[in-house]
């Protein structure tokens, strides 16, 4: 069974956690849709409301993670001829192992496959994917950004989009690999090569490595392999 999954959450710091999820899965030729609102006793700060656009008050009454309806149809089909599939699905899983679940079947990370099939993108967040791609001239009149079961149905036809250059089983795989990327997304070097930077900032790179502990790992990867080329 394919699950597309995506989650909200009451901020971005280690204590925060899941405060909406969405899932969508084909179960005997039916199209599946769950989506929850959740309290697992963490305010939602301003910030992320302002974003996901859930309040304290929406949550208030809510049952926890563990009461909801998408965490029951995850563990009820938690084997290994399920796959999950997520735009950054490490985060997800995180996110999820905070309310005591743990995933047994497979995964497929369409941030990272996109990242291998697509280098050209300019930026491989779901959103700008949704328009680079022109994933919204086939969803739904009543999809939009940042809800968890809306993002899950654009994970899905991400996923589908990615079929065309790849099967599921390497999606699989290529999930698992690093994706040795070309060019920074971010800060004063946005937009430049890697491998100018290794040359013309070194030192920059050798910070970046030292004291930003939480570095995207195929950032830290595409760094490290670009330093020890230029030695």
């Amino acid at each position: 069974m394919l699950i597309f999954l995506d989650t909200e959450t009451t901020g971005l710091e280690d204590v925060d956690k899941i405060c909406s999820i969405g899932l969508v899965a084909l179960q005997n030729e039916e199209l599946v849709k769950i989506y929850n609102l959740v309290n697992d006793g963490k305010k939602i700060s301003s910030k992320a409301s302002s974003i996901n656009h859930i309040t304290n008050e929406m949550l208030k009454e809510k049952p926890k993670l563990q009461g909801s309806d998408a965490y029951k149809f995850l563990q009820k089909h938690n084997n290994e001829d399920s796959i999950i599939i997520a735009h950054n699905v490490k985060f997800d899983l995180n996110m999820l192992a905070k309310s005591g679940f743990q995933w047994h079947g497979e995964l497929i990370d369409t941030l990272r496959c996109t990242k291998h099939l697509i280098q050209e993108c300019e930026q491989f967040s779901l959103q700008f994917l949704r328009y680079e791609l022109k994933l919204y001239k086939l969803e739904s009149q009543d999809s939009f950004a940042h809800n968890a079961l809306s993002d899950a149905l654009h994970v899905k036809l991400l996923y589908e989009y990615l079929l065309d250059m790849s099967t599921c089983r390497d999606m699989i795989l290529l999930s698992k690999k690093n994706v040795l990327l070309q060019k920074f997304e971010f800060g004063k070097h946005s937009g430049r090569f890697i491998e100018d930077i290794a040359i013309n900032d070194r030192g920059y790179l050798e910070w970046m490595l030292a004291n930003i502990l939480d570095l995207d790992e195929d950032l830290r990867y595409s760094v490290i392999y670009n330093l020890e080329g230029n030695q």
